[in-house]
Protein backbone atom coordinates (compact mmCIF):
# COMPACT_ATOMS: atom_id res chain seq x y z
CA UNK A 1 0.00 0.00 0.00
CA UNK A 2 2.98 2.31 0.54
CA UNK A 3 2.49 5.87 -0.68
CA UNK A 4 -0.85 5.35 -2.38
CA UNK A 5 -3.39 8.12 -1.98
CA UNK A 6 -7.13 7.97 -2.44
CA UNK A 7 -6.64 9.65 -5.83
CA UNK A 8 -4.37 6.87 -7.04
CA UNK A 9 -6.92 4.29 -5.95
CA UNK A 10 -10.02 6.02 -7.30
CA UNK A 11 -10.56 8.14 -10.37
CA UNK A 12 -11.91 11.54 -9.34
CA UNK A 13 -15.44 12.22 -10.50
CA UNK A 14 -15.30 16.03 -10.41
CA UNK A 15 -12.47 18.29 -11.53
CA UNK A 16 -11.65 21.93 -10.92
CA UNK A 17 -11.94 24.11 -14.05
CA UNK A 18 -8.15 24.52 -14.26
CA UNK A 19 -7.68 20.74 -14.09
CA UNK A 20 -10.35 20.13 -16.73
CA UNK A 21 -8.82 22.77 -19.01
CA UNK A 22 -5.39 21.18 -18.69
CA UNK A 23 -6.77 17.74 -19.55
CA UNK A 24 -8.52 19.13 -22.64
CA UNK A 25 -5.50 21.23 -23.63
CA UNK A 26 -7.43 24.51 -23.62
CA UNK A 27 -7.25 27.69 -21.55
CA UNK A 28 -9.40 28.20 -18.47
CA UNK A 29 -11.19 30.98 -20.35
CA UNK A 30 -12.09 28.60 -23.17
CA UNK A 31 -13.32 26.06 -20.65
CA UNK A 32 -15.59 28.66 -19.04
CA UNK A 33 -16.88 29.55 -22.53
CA UNK A 34 -17.77 25.90 -23.13
CA UNK A 35 -19.59 25.78 -19.79
CA UNK A 36 -21.45 29.06 -20.46
CA UNK A 37 -22.50 27.82 -23.92
CA UNK A 38 -23.74 24.59 -22.30
CA UNK A 39 -21.39 22.55 -24.50
CA UNK A 40 -19.74 21.18 -21.37
CA UNK A 41 -21.91 20.22 -18.39
CA UNK A 42 -20.85 21.44 -14.98
CA UNK A 43 -21.85 20.99 -11.37
CA UNK A 44 -22.33 24.00 -9.12
CA UNK A 45 -21.56 23.53 -5.44
CA UNK A 46 -21.65 25.76 -2.37
CA UNK A 47 -24.65 27.83 -3.53
CA UNK A 48 -23.22 28.13 -7.04
CA UNK A 49 -19.87 29.59 -6.03
CA UNK A 50 -17.84 26.51 -6.94
CA UNK A 51 -17.83 25.02 -10.41
CA UNK A 52 -16.74 21.45 -10.97
CA UNK A 53 -16.59 19.56 -14.22
CA UNK A 54 -17.57 15.88 -14.24
CA UNK A 55 -14.83 13.70 -15.68
CA UNK A 56 -17.54 11.88 -17.61
CA UNK A 57 -18.48 15.19 -19.30
CA UNK A 58 -14.90 15.65 -20.52
CA UNK A 59 -14.85 12.14 -21.92
CA UNK A 60 -18.23 12.66 -23.62
CA UNK A 61 -17.08 15.95 -25.17
CA UNK A 62 -14.03 14.29 -26.67
CA UNK A 63 -16.02 11.27 -27.87
CA UNK A 64 -18.55 13.58 -29.56
CA UNK A 65 -15.77 15.57 -31.25
CA UNK A 66 -14.03 12.43 -32.52
CA UNK A 67 -17.09 10.80 -34.07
Amino acid sequence: MGGETVETKLERLLLRPAEAAEILGVSRSKLYELVAARKLPSVRLDDGRLIRIPLSALKALVEKAVT
